[in-house]
C-alpha cells in the first residue's frame, strides 16, 4: 500500500509516498517561503500554499498512478487560516506560529485569569476576526494548517481537525474532545466557526480534488508525526527536532495528565495522536531558537557562506575557548519561558576568532537540549536513556557530538533527517490496514548511527550564562501563560 503525505512546513510544503516498509520515495517539493512585514510578525499566503498542495498532491499521485490507498496530512502547528466558507477563500493573511503581533493581547488577557502564548492559535484567530470580520458577521471557517489543507484537498467537504493540533490551539478542554466556552467567549470566536475535532488516525473523508479521490486517513501535528516516526511510542522514548527551532515530545502513555496546563519546568502535556477515541498523550519541551542560530552565523555575523559550513569551522577548534553563546534570538524557552531573554555572548578575548564563534553557537543549541531534557525529566518522572534525533541539525557532526556530550546520553539518529513525513505516512498505514495497530510502528525504528558521549561539557558556567541573559526586555519577560 501506498499513502500520499502532503507535509506542510514552515518554509516549503512536500509530498511523498510512504510505504508500508517505512520508506519514502517520489518526494517533491515547493517553497514557501513566509513573509515578515515588520518585526515579529510572520505571515504566509494561504491561496498560494493550497494551490501547492494540489499541484504537488497531483504530481506525486500521477508518478504511481493514482494508486494510492490514503493520504496523510501533517503540517506546522498553531499557525492559522481563516477562509469563507461559502467561496473558499482567505480572508486575510495565514498568521504563522511564530507570529508575535499579539503579545500584548496575551498580557492583556493575563490580567482577566486567562493564560495565552503568543506562539498558539487563540489569539491569532481573534486578531484575524477583529481586523477582517469585526462585527463576527460573516459565515467563516477557522482553522489550523491541517484543517486548510484537508480542505482543500476535499473540495470544501471537509472542515476538520486533530487533537494533535486542536490541542495547541489552547482552546479545548477535556483532552481535546471539544471547544472550550470561556476562551472562545473572551476571544469572540463562534465555536460553529471551528473544525470538528476528529481522531488522528482514521478515515476523515475523501480528498475529492486528488487523482483517485482516496481517502483522507491521517492529520497530525509535525512534532507528534516525527515522534511516530522516530519509534516514540511507548513511555519514556523522546526525540528532539532541531530545525527552525527545537522540539523534544516525549511520550508518556494512555493516562490523562493531571492537568493540560504548563508544568513546573516549564513543559506542556500535549496530546501526541488520537486512535479508536483513545488518546496516547507526551510532554513537549520547547527551544525557541536553534537552526536560527546557525543562520545568523551565515546571514547576520556572515562568517559563513551556508549552514553546512558550521560543522566543520567548529572541528577546526579543540574548544570554544571559553566563549559561550545562549541561543535567545527569540526569547527563551523550556524552562525558563523568559521571551524578553537576549542571545548573549559571554568570554570574548582578544584571542577568539570565528571557529570559535561558530562552535559556542552550536555547543549553545546543545546545551539547550539538555535543558529541555532535564525538564521533561522532572516533570514527568521518567528517565531518558537514549535521545532520537531529527531534523536539518541532525547532519551537523559536530553539533551532535556536542549534544551527546551536553545530555550524556547516546544519540540515536533518524534513518531520514526529516522524521515528520514518515510519522504522518506510518499513520496513514494503521488507518489503511497495512499495519495492525500503532504498536507496529515502533518496529521499523532503525537508527542510521548512534553517537556516545565522549567528553562533558559545563553546565555550571552554560546555568550562569543563562542567568545573565534574561529578564533583558523587561515587559516581555512579565509575560506568563
Amino acid at each position: 500500500m501506498s499513502i500520499l503525505v502532503i507535509d506542510v512546513g514552515t518554509s516549503s510544503i512536500r509530498a511523498s509516498i510512504v510505504h508500508d516498509d517505512a520508506t519514502v520515495s517520489n518526494e517533491t517539493a515547493l517553497p514557501l517561503l513566509p513573509d515578515s512585514p515588520a518585526p515579529g510578525l510572520v505571515e504566509f499566503d494561504a491561496a498560494a500554499m493550497a494551490r501547492a498542495a494540489l499541484e504537488l498532491a497531483a504530481k506525486v499521485a500521477g508518478e504511481v498512478n493514482g494508486a494510492v490507498s490514503g493520504v496523510a496530512i501533517t503540517n506546522q502547528r498553531a499557525s492559522v487560516v481563516v477562509w469563507d466558507r461559502v467561496t473558499g477563500e482567505p480572508i486575510g493573511p495565514g498568521i504563522g506560529w511564530q507570529d508575535l503581533r499579539t503579545v500584548f493581547t496575551c498580557l492583556e488577557l493575563q490580567a482577566q485569569g486567562l493564560r495565552f502564548a503568543p506562539n498558539s492559535s487563540a489569539t491569532k484567530f481573534s486578531w484575524l476576526l477583529d481586523n477582517f470580520d469585526p462585527e463576527r458577521s460573516r459565515d467563516l471557517c477557522l482553522g489550523t494548517v491541517d484543517s486548510w489543507i484537508a480542505w482543500t484537498l476535499s473540495g470544501g467537504s471537509v472542515h476538520a481537525i486533530d487533537p494533535s493540533n486542536a490541542g495547541v490551539t489552547l482552546l479545548t478542554q477535556n483532552g481535546a474532545t471539544s471547544w472550550s466556552p470561556r476562551p472562545l467567549d473572551a476571544l469572540g470566536i463562534s465555536d460553529a466557526s471551528l473544525p470538528k475535532i476528529v481522531d488522528t488516525c482514521g478515515v476523515i473523508g475523501v480528498a475529492e480534488r486528488v487523482p483517485g479521490k482516496p481517502p483522507i486517513v491521517a492529520m497530525v501535528g509535525d512534532q507528534q508525526a516525527s515522534m511516530l516516526g522516530q519509534g516514540c511510542i511507548e513511555p519514556g522514548l523522546a526525540k528532539i527536532t532541531f530545525g527552525t527551532g527545537g522540539m523534544l515530545d516525549l511520550c508518556t502513555g494512555t493516562n490523562a495528565p493531571a492537568n493540560e496546563t504548563r508544568t513546573a519546568e516549564g513543559t506542556f502535556p500535549l496530546i501526541g495522536w488520537r486512535h479508536n477515541g483513545v488518546n496516547t498523550w507526551a510532554t513537549e519541551a520547547i527551544m525557541l531558537s536553534a537552526g536560527t542560530c546557525v543562520e545568523w552565523l551565515r546571514d547576520g555575523l556572515e562568517i559563513i557562506s551556508d549552514a553546512a559550513e558550521s560543522d566543520p569551522l567548529a572541528a577546526s577548534c579543540v574548544d570554544s575557548g571559553g566563549v559561550v553563546f545562549v541561543p535567545a534570538l527569540l526569547g527563551l524557552g523550556t524552562p525558563e519561558w523568559d521571551f524578553g531573554a537576549r542571545g548573549s555572548i559571554f568570554g570574548l578575548t582578544r584571542g577568539t576568532g570565528r571557529a570559535e564563534i561558530a562552535r559556542s553557537v552550536l555547543e549553545g543549541v546543545a546545551h539547550r537540549g539538555a535543558d529541555l531534557v532535564e525538564a521533561a525529566e522532572v516533570d514527568t518522572g521518567l528517565v531518558l536513556k537514549t535521545l532520537r534525533v531529527d531534523g536539518g541539525m541532525s547532519a551537523n557532526k559536530t553539533f551532535i557530538q556536542a549534544l551527546a556530550n551536553a545530555t550524556q546520553r547516546p544519540i540515536e539518529l533518524s534513518p531520514v533527517r526529516e522524521a515528520t513525513t514518515l510519522g504522518a505516512g506510518l499513520l496513514g498505514h494503521v488507518a489503511a490496514g497495512s499495519f495492525a495497530s500503532i504498536s507496529d510502528i515502533g518496529q521499523t525504528w532503525r537508527p542510521r548511527e548512534i553517537v556516545e558521549p565522549t567528553a562533558v561539557l559545563d553546565r555550571e558556567r552554560w546555568s550562569e550564562a543563562i542567568k545573565r541573559s534574561k529578564g533583558w526586555e523587561s515587559g516581555l519577560s512579565s509575560l506568563e501563560f
